[in-house]
């Protein structure tokens, strides 16, 4: 509680309302998550592994291909060797401006140098944060100089999840059961494609610095 307390009265400027809402939100997706039978069996029950464009069971984030903003499908092999950052993202969020702020900044100081990879995933299961086409998202992100890999909305959780987040929520378990609990969580993905951390929608992405810059020296 006092961390929570702590991330609200310190939060990014002009976002302490959106910022409460969101960890409210937060609790009331953990609290439906374990309130219903479908949300404990979701939460409980082994899920299959997930598998990827081949049909077999994944062994890194590279076995999965994705479409970008413009529709176009992408094979993630290409960013083999990158350490990556794969985040779920909503316009409408009171972490948005805050977030894709410091993720610029991230793209700026390591992608270049160190290689580092952002990939961004709007997503609209979270508060209706994301009501937009994917050509009415990539507007939205071009006029907030958005400068890292932008992909087509997808579901993060439910049967109609990508089989992308299947595999990171398998890989990287999160609090009150491996479902994803609010916009803007992170996965940090290590240059063999592995998942090695995941942070919440409380954790800004400047403070991942430490833990990026021990994988990108790998």
């Amino acid at each position: 509680m006092f961390l929570l307390g702590r991330r609200f009265l310190t939060g990014y400027r002009g976002a302490a309302v959106g910022a409460s809402v969101g960890l409210l939100g937060t609790a009331m997706v953990a609290i439906n998550l374990l309130s219903s039978p479908s949300g404990v069996a979701a939460c409980s029950a082994a899920q299959p592994p997930a598998t990827g464009a081949d049909g077999k069971v994944a062994t890194s984030v590279y076995d999965f291909t994705a479409l970008d903003i413009d529709g176009k499908p992408v094979q993630l092999a290409k960013y083999r060797g990158h350490v990556l950052i794969i985040v779920n993202v909503a316009s409408n969020c009171g972490y948005t401006d805050g977030h894709y702020n410091e993720f610029n900044q991230l793209q700026s100081e390591y992608a270049e140098s160190k290689g580092l990879r952002i990939l961004a995933f709007p997503c609209n299961q979270f508060g209706g944060q994301e009501p937009g086409t994917n050509a009415e998202i990539k507007r939205f992100a071009e006029g907030r100089g958005v400068r890292f890999d932008m992909y087509a909305k997808v579901d993060v959780n439910g049967d109609g999840a990508h089989p992308l987040w299947q595999y990171l929520k398998q890989r990287q378990g999160g609090t009150l059961g491996d479902a994803i609990k609010w916009n803007f969580t992170k996965f940090i993905v290590d240059k063999d494609g592995q998942p090695v951390g995941r942070y919440g929608p409380t954790t800004s992405p400047l403070e991942l610095r430490q833990e990026l810059e021990k994988y990108l020296a790998q």
